[in-house]
């Protein structure tokens, strides 16, 4: 069987990330059909199974196809990249373009090479809420229903898991007295919470926000570690404030995502709705003051310096949130960065690893089943020890 030459145009289009949404809809139905013409899949016994049987005959029917002479703009074809963009949970990586064979071990190392055998599942909601009181409480253990009350304001936790600041009605004034919470998320955590405004806020992994329970004067301003989206409610009377380390986000009304981890090099806030002010206090002398519109991404250094890049993937900033890991060109580090904090896992490399991927994966597999995907160059080879993964060439 042959791939044919229409689809393997639609393939290339998908990995650029030129696709169209009738083009991602054609290419989707060719995927499905294998499910129906190839009756040797159906005996697998489960879906992973079925994708797995589906890869090995996609890899071996693309290393038939031949590489046009006549046509130098078109480049051999990356096997990994091509297979598992069509298995949905893409890992398109920028490697060697040349075929791999189909069975690859998953270490080839100076080490033993041994099956992934112990296995890390992937996280889930949880968080900390820290009172102003100083007492916590738990959330992903705790029952839904009103956990505490601070003031006028009710905390609740609704059936779906989210943290829920609900105000009795009462007119909100600059004299009452603010109550400041926290809340903290683990490494392998994620949480929602609604604020007493009605803006939305998810938590990514290992990250943290500091807000009142009652938003009083000519303001609101929260703080946060980490990484956190945000959907902010509109009021034009009151701007509300992001202080996320040396930067600070100010909007009136809108939906925007701030990566802030202290192991990263700058501070992105990526706007998708709206309009932002992002600028560095400290540094107000120099004038580092941005504005950003949407589909625009704002960087911060650590010496407090912005720039701005336009036409920045917003899909790929708000993934987490999504439910995927997605990246484009993405150096393996910065990718294993996010598998550490999802997975609550050390990552130690062992030899120089320089590769860079484009795709996407699901946050809600197994972590060898991501390392399985990536390690499908040849190029790099994972080993799970307890909470450590080593990485080697």
């Amino acid at each position: 069987m042959r791939i044919p030459e229409n689809i393997v145009e639609l393939i290339e289009k998908h990995q650029a990330g030129h696709a169209t949404a009738e083009e991602l809809r054609r290419l989707n139905e060719w995927y499905h059909s294998f499910n129906d013409s190839e009756t040797e899949l159906l005996t697998a016994k489960t879906e992973q199974e079925l994708n797995d049987a589906i890869l090995n005959r996609l890899l071996t029917t693309i290393q038939q196809v031949p590489v046009p002479v006549q046509r130098t703009t078109r480049r051999r074809w990356q096997i990994p990249a091509a297979a598992i963009l069509l298995l949905v949970i893409t890992a398109g990586i920028y490697a060697l373009l040349q075929a791999k064979p189909v069975q690859q071990e998953l270490a080839n190392t100076k080490e033993p090479a041994t099956p992934v055998k112990v296995d890390i599942a992937p996280g889930g909601d949880k968080a900390v809420l820290i009172l102003a009181d100083g007492s916590s409480i738990i959330l992903d253990s705790a029952t839904d229903g009103m956990l505490t009350r601070q003031g006028t304001i009710k905390v609740e936790k609704l059936n779906n898991g989210q943290l829920a600041y609900v105000s009795g009605g009462k007119l909100i004034t600059e004299n009452d007295e603010a109550f400041y919470n926290t809340i903290r998320t683990p490494r392998g955590g994620q949480y929602q919470v609604t604020l007493s405004d009605g803006t939305k806020v998810w938590l990514n992994a290992a990250s943290s926000i500091r807000f009142p329970v009652l938003f009083s004067g000519a303001e609101r301003k929260v703080e946060i570690t980490g990484e956190a989206y945000f959907e902010v409610a509109k009021n034009v009377n009151r701007p509300f404030k992001v202080r996320a380390s040396s930067s600070e986000i100010e909007v009136l009304g809108t939906h925007f995502n701030v990566n802030a981890y202290d192991d990263e090099a700058t501070i992105k806030t990526t706007l998708l709705e709206g309009m932002v002010k992002v600028s560095v206090p400290a540094n107000a002398e120099k004038g580092t003051t941005r504005f950003l519109k949407p589909g625009q991404q704002s960087g911060v250094t650590k010496a407090g310096d912005i720039s701005v890049l336009n036409n920045a993937d917003t899909e790929e900033a708000v993934a987490w949130k999504n439910g995927r890991f997605q990246f484009r060109s993405a150096d393996l580090k910065s990718i294993l960065r996010q598998i550490s904090r999802w997975y609550d896992v050390d990552v130690i490399y062992k030899g120089n690893v320089n590769l860079h991927f484009s795709g996407q994966l699901t946050r809600n597999e197994y972590v060898s089943s991501v390392f399985e995907k990536l390690a499908l160059t040849g190029e790099v080879h994972f080993k799970i020890d307890g909470k450590k993964v080593i990485v080697s060439p």
